[in-house]
């Protein structure tokens, strides 16, 4: 018997610190509570390379350590052009990361890339960047995020 294939999933943002780490360690944090961890790739990377080798934003590291999700060993990445072959879905947290991705990716490519939370629950909505807020924005994008992670694992199903 053929073990189904893992679907593998890159979570995009501008810089990688803030809301794809959140991303990437939410979406894990679900699959492994469905016992799923084995089904999936999770990683998370930035369109910009500003941040490249850094861990996620101590807010973020914060709000995800609240509720019970270890990113502090993430380290910033930024997309390359190696990703849109080894990811099935690249999900960006708005509408700039689409735009910026569907620019550098292939022609062949870009049915692959999808507004995060389009993609998961059918709202053509931007998860905002709470980079320049307080405490309070990153409480609301995890939340966010936390809810389109669940709709996102159950429409995979």
């Amino acid at each position: 018997m053929n073990a189904k294939p893992r679907t593998s999933i890159l979570f995009v943002c501008l810089g990688n610190i803030c809301r794809s780490p959140l991303a990437e360690g939410v979406f894990r944090s679900v699959v492994a509570e469905r016992g799923r961890l084995a089904d999936f790739v999770i990683g998370s990377a930035g369109t910009g390379a500003w941040h490249v080798g850094n861990p996620p934003d101590p807010r973020s590291i914060e709000i995800a350590h609240r509720f019970g999700v270890d990113i502090s060993h993430q380290r910033a990445q930024q997309v390359g052009s190696a990703d849109f072959d080894r990811y099935d879905l690249l999900l960006g947290m708005d509408r700039n990361n689409v735009q910026t991705l569907r620019e550098r990716a292939p022609r062949d490519m870009s049915g692959k890339i999808h507004l995060f939370l389009d993609y998961a629950n059918g709202r053509m909505v931007d998860i905002p960047d709470p980079y320049y807020g307080g405490a309070d924005g990153f409480a609301s994008v995890y939340q966010t995020i936390r809810e389109a992670s669940e709709a996102l694992l159950s429409k995979l199903d």
